[in-house]
């Protein structure tokens, strides 16, 4: 009878070894994070990340963290579709494009939002000296609240002390995008 249980112990021990070797021969988690961490909207991610000189896969973890992907999304201060774009932001920067801007219609429009978030994103960018952590803190929490922080000495002007935004929920934005960033780069790169 012990000999029966040790020779099943040993039987599931090598199953379990056969298993893990299998899991990482496949690469089966990089294809349950791939799912986690997608690349949708491929085609305007990459187009307008090309265009206004952005990482596209840093758009990809903005993307998901603000929207997970959903177009119809709209957050609790009525941020809209996958970029989560304001009214008056996305209509600000439609001006400098060839958007016909309608804020219903043009914030649902995957391509429209997109075009409009890269775009502001782009202009944030150029603002921080390409700092993707100050463009970040302002693209959840304005210029204005990110140039105060930087002022009275909340965060230092390089942005390396983003652990000291006083936002919560910025403060959690960032290191968010920052985390998916880090997937994605390992994922898709």
């Amino acid at each position: 009878m012990l000999k029966n249980i040790k020779r099943f112990l040993i039987l599931v021990l090598i199953a379990i070894i056969l298993l893990i070797l299998i899991l990482k021969v496949f690469k089966v988690e990089n294809v349950i994070l791939k799912n986690l961490y997608p690349i949708e909207y491929s085609e305007y991610v990459y187009k307008y990340s090309e265009q206004y000189q952005v990482d596209p896969l840093l758009m990809f973890s903005l993307i998901k963290a603000e929207s997970n992907f959903n177009k119809n999304g709209v957050s609790s201060s009525n941020a809209i579709g996958l970029m989560q774009l304001m009214d008056s932001t996305a209509q600000e920067v439609a001006k400098n494009t060839k958007i016909e801007y309608n804020s219903n219609e043009t914030l649902y429009n995957p391509e429209e939002n997109i075009i409009l978030g890269i775009k502001y994103f782009s202009e944030l960018m150029k603002y921080y000296d390409q700092n993707y952590i100050l463009a970040l803190a302002a693209y959840n929490a304005g210029i204005g609240n990110v140039a105060n922080w930087i002022e009275k000495g909340i965060i230092k002007p390089d942005g390396s002390d983003a652990e000291n935004i006083p936002f919560k929920e910025t403060n959690n934005y960032v290191r968010k995008i920052i985390s998916n960033y880090k997937i994605y780069k390992k994922l898709y790169l």
